[in-house]
Order: C-alpha cells, then structure tokens, then sequence
C-alpha cells in the first residue's frame, strides 16, 4: 500500500485485509469481494449521522505521520463548518478539493491527531491500490442534507 510500510494482515477474509499501522487504525480496508457484514438493524444505521457539504478550504497537513490534507467543510445552517484531517492525496490535491461536495459522519466524537483537531469523518472507498477516492452526491444536494 503506498505509504504504508508496515501494513497488518488479518486472517478473517469478512475481516480487513489491510489495516493502515496506527495505534488506533483510522481506515479499514476491505478486499471488494468480501461478503457482506454482520447483519445490523435500521435503528443502528440511523444513529449514523451522514452529511453532504462542501470542502471551502484543504491545505497540506506537514505535521501528520502519513500525507494528509486539513479540510475545512460547510455542512449548511444545522450542522455548521467542521475540520477534518483526511489521507487523500494520492487523488486529489488542495485545490482540486475546495468547491468539492463530499459525504462525512458529523457525530463521531473529534479526534486529535498531532496539534489538529479532526471533527468530523469524511468518507471514501480503497482504490485497487489502497488509496482513498471521496464518496460524494453525484447531483446537487444541500450542505448539510442527511444521507436518508
């Protein structure tokens, strides 16, 4: 995996294939064709908070151990504008990031990672190459619509 010199294979095959080596993974990776997870209720899905917004400023993150962008997003009126730290940069760079729509979980708790405090999830799919290409409505929503 590109960036990833020490990557933890897992056995289980329903399992990741390919966990990013951080004390705390931040990305799972998943071979394509993997059976689907363990079964979950409705209610379960809906305590997932998954907004559309737009990315209205990137900038390189130097200070993070792998590449990583500093993305600030408009998720509209409710939710307001949140930071993430996002490994993206094999696909996409600052400025082909700002005006971009993007799909993020908005009510996980932040985190911290180095001096930046991450607030929200953005979300994305593992390319064959285990680089992360954005998940993002592909017709024009509101910042801050609910994924339903």
């Amino acid at each position: 995996m590109p960036g990833d010199a020490n990557p933890i294979e897992v056995a289980d095959e329903r399992a990741a294939y390919n966990i990013r080596s951080t004390k705390r993974a931040m990305h799972k990776l998943f071979k394509p064709d993997t059976q689907a997870g363990e079964e979950i209720q409705f209610d379960d899905f809906l305590r997932v908070d998954i907004r559309a917004g737009s990315v209205i400023a990137a900038e390189t993150f130097p200070e993070a151990r792998k590449p990583a962008y500093k993305l600030r997003i408009d998720f509209g009126p409710g939710v307001g504008e949140k930071k993430s730290s996002a490994q993206i940069t094999e696909h996409y760079t600052p400025e082909t990031l700002v005006g971009r729509r993007v799909m993020a979980v908005v009510n996980f708790p932040p985190r911290q990672i180095g001096p930046f405090r991450s607030e929200v999830l953005v979300l994305g799919f593992a390319d064959e190459n285990g680089a992360i290409v954005l998940a993002g409505p592909d017709q024009s929503v509101p910042n801050g619509a609910r994924m339903s």
